[in-house]
């Protein structure tokens, strides 16, 4: 009994969604475009995309659906030209029953803005490079100095994802600046020093030293004993007084 109720129930789902299918089809391939809805998913964390922009690349490029006949719109080509914006990391364009287009957009995520000699941008969290907007600015790690494309999307993307990774030190680097020698210097949020970090290698090992020292020494110290804490040595700590 049961088992035949469960084939009943299946065959009405299948003959369902075949009708649906179907239904959808027909409506969606009827008539002109009456209209385009742009939704922004991540709207409430970032704002480097607003709907006026995606309409107006969609007129740039030739492809704005509205007053177009269903038939002919290539939303696979929708999907193709907005991806390539560099704020977009994601988007979805679909026929809706009611003959509109539909846009589901994905910003991409900054963790890191570079203001260098060779230009200002961010980096996002698959380590690619996306301008300025001028719609929002970003509360991420800043980076300065002698930065070139190759580092801000290599060695300085890995160690601003581990950061934003790691509790502790997310809520205690502030910027980080690569001098002429390419010597990385860190600025913390807390305390008034300096952090020379020296090269990116092992810098979780020195990162680690530098927490045990901060747990250790500086209750005892203070935070202002120290104008400059030196990591660039292999397992030492320099410090300079003030």
């Amino acid at each position: 009994m049961i088992r035949a109720l469960s084939i009943v129930v299946a065959a009405l789902l299948a003959a369902y969604v075949a009708a649906m299918a179907f239904f959808f089809r027909d409506v969606k391939e009827d008539g002109m475009c009456a209209d385009v809805q742009v939704v922004l998913r991540d709207s409430l964390e970032k704002h480097f995309v607003t709907e006026g922009d995606v309409v107006y690349l969609l007129k740039k490029a030739g492809i704005y659906p509205v007053d177009q006949p269903m038939k002919e719109i290539n939303t696979e080509k929708i999907e193709r030209k907005l991806i390539a914006y560099d704020m977009i990391s994601n988007i979805e364009a679909y026929k809706t029953p009611s003959r509109m287009i539909k846009l589901e957009v994905e910003q991409k995520m900054p963790i890191l803005r570079v203001n260098s000699t060779s230009g200002n941008y961010y980096v996002d969290n698959r380590g690619s490079v996306m301008p300025l907007s001028r719609h929002y600015v970003a509360h991420v790690l800043v980076a300065s100095g002698y930065i070139d494309k190759e580092l801000a999307t290599g060695d300085l993307y890995h160690f601003a994802r581990f950061l934003q990774e790691n509790e502790f030190w997310n809520d205690q680097i502030d910027q980080v600046y690569v001098d002429a020698d390419n010597e990385i210097e860190l600025i913390p949020l807390v305390g008034n020093h300096k952090i020379l970090l020296g090269s990116f290698d092992d810098y979780q090992k020195k990162l680690e030293n530098l927490k045990l020292f901060y747990e250790q020494a500086i209750p005892k110290v203070g935070w202002e004993k120290y104008s400059l804490i030196n990591l660039k040595y292999r397992n030492q700590i320099v410090c300079t007084k003030r």
